[in-house]
């Protein structure tokens, strides 16, 4: 796949995302685009894909303030129960975009297996990842490895009950800049949930089934690097870390670049790396003083 110029991508945030891809010499996929896609159809071919179709989405978004249901992009490709490979009829592409949605899918693993089935040899996924640490998540404690494994083993396709419960007992309304300022009294933040609300809809999960759109996983730079190495490691994924873009100050989310491979060693040492990159500074400590101090 040729490479284009980052710098003919004015959008800094697309920059990041889009930076030396073939836009228009190769073909995309971009998942959960809704109203807001990254690749647009005049950037070059692009198969939007969704867990639904157009007019569903319409229907789910219709009183949602921060979705233009008008824009809503056409959904070429409806991956639910069925494999990626399966919903793109078989189609193999250059490059997958997908923009704060990692954090949703109920298991990790097989969703990243399956966007490698769709890749060609040493084709990309860019991802943008938000930060726990600036999210509504910033209460929760960082995915671990024993929970991405069991739904994992359950090949769950609708989040798990363990994923809803510590999401809906953490989920706070919290702001970004309030966040990279100083900590954040925990008892001085407003739930979006209830206890009794996290109990309801894990119960209803066990006994029906039902989607619950949540973060199933709150990540970090640093810790979504390390999850990325033993994943690696223990040969359930074939991706290294091509680039990695940090959390900028007031700002809640970071991008990494998968690139297919199959040499483990040397994938395991890119994520080494991205970890030894990342800043894991905590607000309010002397050194993210200094680091803000120095404009990082």
């Amino acid at each position: 796949m040729g490479l284009s110029n980052p710098q003919t991508i004015a959008d800094p945030r697309r920059r990041k995302i889009l930076g030396g891809l073939d836009l228009k010499g190769g073909t995309g996929i971009e998942i959960g685009a809704l109203c807001r896609p990254i690749v647009t159809r005049d950037d070059g071919e692009i198969i939007y894909v969704d867990h639904t179709s157009t007019d569903v989405l319409k229907v789910k978004y219709a009183r949602d303030p921060n979705v233009d249901v008008n824009k809503i992009v056409n959904v070429d490709a409806v991956w639910g129960a069925n494999t990626l490979s399966e919903a793109v009829s078989g189609r193999k592409v250059d490059y997958i975009v997908a923009s704060h949605v990692i954090e949703h899918v109920p298991d990790l693993v097989t969703w990243l297996q399956e966007l490698h089935s769709v890749l060609k040899p040493a084709g990309q996924v860019r991802l943008i990842i938000p930060d726990k640490r600036f999210t509504f998540d910033y209460l929760r404690e960082e995915s671990r490895m024993a929970d991405i494994l069991t739904a994992f083993v359950h090949r769950a396709r609708v989040p798990q009950p363990h994923s809803i419960i510590d999401f809906a007992l953490g989920a706070s309304e919290v702001s970004a800049a309030d966040a990279w300022d100083r900590v954040l009294p925990p008892d001085h933040l407003k739930h979006h949930y209830k206890f009794t609300d996290a109990l309801a809809l894990s119960r209803d999960v066990i006994a029906n089934g039902t989607y619950h759109d949540v973060h199933c996983w709150t990540f970090t730079p640093r810790s979504f690097s390390r999850i990325m190495r033993s994943l690696v490691h223990h040969e359930l994924v074939g991706f290294s870390c091509e680039s990695f873009h940090d959390t900028e100050r007031n700002t809640l989310e970071f991008f990494v670049t998968l690139k297919a491979t199959d040499d483990r060693e040397a994938a395991e040492v890119s994520w080494k790396t991205m970890e030894a990159r990342a800043s894991d500074a905590v607000p309010g400590k002397p050194f993210w003083r200094l680091r803000r101090a120095l404009g990082w």
